[in-house]
């Protein structure tokens, strides 16, 4: 994807440009925040607004965005309250609806603790302005893996498999630190029902799949995604490493919401595409039966993570759960 030259970021609206809606929850991430933020007025795609909800910090979080917004960041944030703590995927889809109460084209999850590198929404909005009006379509970009202290230590590499459905149900591939969504994928989301115990980019990337989007896998890393103790989810560097977590936290919670969500796509508040409807029953049919209906549904095409060893362990766990 060609690059896109540097400019100073304006302070309000720029002709032509439609507008992205940056969605940042926040809890207790005073020790990050600020370069955050500061990383939001490097971007050379400059129509953007913060929309800010903080999750209950009890540490200097507000005070922080207190000050962006006195500073050059003045009028660029919309500060949203609500008062019961909602958690991420709780805090993240109420900014999503909020934001979707203006005339926003794009949205962005933004977290607290990462740093956006200049050309991330420039990226991200080049490849879905091309698309049609009213196509739901997700795009997310590649990722550089930093230490706390921003220190690059690995990098994501593209996806072995495209991405798509219904793949999505066995692992996801979204990062939501990393995505950029059109408002017609904002408005499925924001409509549907969620399942307790998801979280809000992968549900995203469901929603989008499922209802016959289209999901852009960049290949340019345009955010350092920071790791450190306190990472709400964290990323391991490599497959290995990955494939030994997913074994260590074991079958049975990813399986209880792996149903949860194949129940929430099939009762109806994602308008899905026929052939995942039919991919979903085939899947769901096979909970409550033998070995003979979860091997079918497995030899589903597609119905794969994105290595062999993955895809392995998956399977053994869908016929064990």
């Amino acid at each position: 994807m060609g690059a896109t030259a540097h400019r100073t970021p304006a302070s309000g609206h720029e002709a032509g440009e439609p507008r992205v809606a940056l969605l940042l929850s926040t809890y207790n991430g005073e020790r990050y925040l600020s370069e955050q933020l500061a990383s939001f007025a490097t971007q050379t795609y400059a129509n953007w607004r913060v929309y800010w909800r903080d999750d209950g910090s009890t540490d200097r979080t507000t005070d922080v965005m207190a000050d962006f917004n006195a500073g050059p960041g003045a009028a660029r944030v919309v500060v949203c309250s609500e008062g019961r703590r909602l958690g991420a995927t709780g805090s993240f889809l109420w900014l999503l609806r909020t934001a979707l109460q203006q005339p926003e084209a794009y949205f962005a999850f933004a977290d607290q603790d990462d740093l956006w590198l200049p050309e991330k929404l420039a990226h991200g909005v080049t490849a879905l302005r091309v698309l049609p009006d009213g196509q739901p379509a997700l795009y997310f970009c590649a990722r550089a893996l930093a230490d706390a202290d921003l220190v690059r230590v690995g990098q994501v590499l593209a996806p072995n498999r495209p991405p798509g459905f219904p793949a999505a149900l066995t692992q996801n591939l979204a990062p939501g630190c990393c995505m950029l969504l059109n408002r017609a994928a904002a408005e499925l989301i924001a409509a549907s029902d969620v399942p307790e115990g998801t979280w809000h980019d992968w549900w995203s990337y469901l929603v989008v799949s499922a209802s016959g989007g289209t999901v852009i896998a960049g290949d340019t890393p345009d955010i350092l995604y920071r790791q450190h103790g306190l990472n709400l989810i964290g990323e391991p560097r490599g497959f290995w490493h990955r494939t030994a977590g997913a074994a260590r936290r074991g079958a049975g919670p990813f399986m209880t919401l792996f149903w949860r969500q194949v129940a929430t796509l099939q009762a109806g508040s994602v308008p899905i595409t026929d052939r995942a409807r039919g991919q979903l029953a085939i899947i769901a049919n096979s909970h409550d039966s033998g070995l003979l209906a979860r091997l079918k549904a497995l030899c589903l095409p597609g119905f794969v993570r994105q290595t062999r060893a993955e895809t392995l362990l998956f399977r053994l766990w869908f016929l064990l759960g």
